[in-house]
């Protein structure tokens, strides 16, 4: 039986600094990407752009949002990201054209809702696992206002744009089906890249503890050198992590509480029982991040701790 094939949107939000950073993602201008594992550079040159970026993201923001004499405040989002793709199966046996039409087709519905010299940058990356599109605009409306809330806002303007793309999409590829918006769910969307991130923290701990037991008078200046610099990745490298994983303190209360409750009901029905299973992966997914990012190791916090140890021994 041939797995459901679904068109995938969806949008994030972007108010200051972040905003280099998803350029830098984007338009690949890093030389190594080893918090994402998942990109394979050695076919980065297949991906290509639908929109070019006239100039940096940020540059680029400031100018429509001047240009349109909107005033801005700190908090304010300066750049929506679309985020379209479809399921694995979907590019299974696809040529790069037909790909490219894909992606294409996706520009033009967005194009049609969204004033289309608010694009900064439409990119493809073909150097992951799945094929995926990167659409970047400035939030403004045609009246000209700087809006994210108008354009993507509350829950029934997500479930509208996911409607739509579908009704769009599946004109040209009539197998594709809708995709489940997580407003609809009820589920805050738990970014991939977190899982990665958190992929990449795990490797960096279990190389930190076996560089931390092969210590020992005769190597201490070589392994103490390697710990130090490893440290100085891992420790910041989770701290961040903790501070981007509070934002589903309340999703997994929710999670929790809501998964207690299915356990004790006794409807047995396939939809009962796929939503018990929906949750308790979702469950059973934030516990996997918050486990990477609340239990380091004591030994490496020792470590941590202790860095001019290392400098007396290497003296």
């Amino acid at each position: 039986m041939q797995k459901p094939q679904y068109a995938i949107l969806r949008f994030a939000k972007y108010k200051g600094p972040e905003i280099g950073q998803i350029e830098a993602h984007n338009e690949r201008k890093k030389e190594k990407y080893a918090s994402n594992p998942d990109i394979d550079t050695s076919r980065s040159h297949l991906n290509f752009h639908l929109v070019h970026p006239e100039r940096k993201y940020r540059a680029e923001t400031e100018r429509q949002i001047a240009q349109a004499g909107c005033c801005t405040r700190k908090d304010s989002v300066r750049v929506v990201e679309a985020l379209v793709t479809a399921s694995p199966e979907f590019f299974k046996g696809k040529k790069q054209a037909e790909v490219r039409a894909f992606f294409e087709e996706a520009v033009h519905f967005i194009e049609r809702r969204q004033p289309k010299d608010t694009i900064i940058s439409a990119v493809v990356h073909m150097d992951e696992k799945t094929p995926h599109m990167h659409l970047s605009f400035v939030p403004l409306t045609k009246d000209g206002r700087l809006s994210a809330k108008d354009i993507v806002g509350n829950k029934k303007k997500l479930t509208w744009w996911q409607d739509q793309f579908w009704k769009h999409m599946v004109r040209r590829w009539p197998d594709l089906e809708r995709g489940e918006s997580a407003s609809e769910t009820g589920r805050t969307h738990i970014p991939p890249r977190l899982f990665k991130e958190a992929a990449h923290l795990n490797r960096q701990r279990d190389m930190l503890m076996k560089l931390l037991g092969e210590v020992n008078p005769l190597n201490a200046k070589k392994k103490s050198a390697e710990i130090e610099a490893l440290l100085e990745r891992y420790i910041p490298g989770v701290e961040r992590m903790q501070t981007q994983m509070r934002k589903y303190d309340t999703a997994y209360k929710a999670l929790q509480a809501e998964n207690a409750e299915l356990k004790k009901q006794v409807d047995s029905s396939k939809e009962s029982v796929r939503h018990r299973l929906e949750v308790s992966q979702q469950l059973q997914e934030l516990e996997d991040l918050r486990r990477t990012v609340d239990n380091i190791p004591p030994e490496i916090l020792q470590a941590y701790r202790s860095v001019p140890k290392f400098q007396k021994i290497e003296r």
